[in-house]
């Protein structure tokens, strides 16, 4: 069996790359969780792109656990903020990591402001790092708007108030198969999904 370390304890992205790793179920793919290594300590993500935060997550992962390592880094870039708040998505308002305090964040910031300025871009960057330092990464983007204030019960982070016009509906209001079609997560894992099957054919001595 080929063993997968999923290198993140935010349970709201375990569950969205768990759905999306579906597609490798006949490759025989034993997913662990950083909640399988609880003594791993924390990665500092102190990178100035997705890609750095990505990829360093996944290589002390793959180092500590001796498997293939899976990470991500993503966030919302908001045109009207400079891109803010970047790779300070999850700690917007603080080290807490509070998603309601974030969106409180970014609503102020935005109150007022037309809604023709209020586009965002969702962006995410997968790696995939060996115990032996090798890494490979594939990012993705999804497009949409700000809304003034929060719809939706599902998702999590920013996904309330992330609204794509071509659904009519935010993050938090898509059902699982729509949001994993169409979310940079689910793009840059699209990508991603042909670098493991490489790997495991490698691994396992197929051509």
């Amino acid at each position: 069996m080929f063993k997968l370390v999923l290198a993140s304890n935010n349970k709201g992205k375990l569950k969205e790359i768990n759905e999306l790793l579906t597609t490798l179920n006949n490759t025989n793919v034993g997913l662990l969780s950083l909640a399988d290594y609880p003594d791993l300590p924390e990665t500092i993500e102190d990178g100035d792109t997705f890609t750095e935060n990505a990829v360093k997550k996944a290589r002390e992962a793959a180092i500590y656990t001796g498997l293939p390592a899976l990470a991500d880094d993503s966030g919302l870039a908001v045109a009207y903020l400079n891109s803010q708040p970047g790779v300070y998505s999850a700690r917007f308002a603080g080290d807490a990591k509070d998603d309601v305090a974030n969106n409180q964040k970014l609503l102020a910031m935005l109150q007022g402001v037309a809604w023709e300025q209020r586009t965002a871009r969702f962006h995410c960057v997968i790696a995939i790092c060996t115990p032996a330092g090798e890494f490979c990464t594939s990012e993705g983007t999804c497009a949409g708007y700000i809304l003034e204030q929060p719809r939706g019960e599902g998702g999590f982070g920013y996904d309330p108030l992330f609204y794509v016009p071509e659904y009519d509906q935010t993050f938090a209001e898509l059902d699982m198969i729509a949001k994993n079609k169409i979310s940079h997560r689910g793009q840059a894992l699209k990508g991603m999904v042909a670098i493991l099957a490489e790997m495991i054919r490698k691994v396992s001595g197929k051509r």
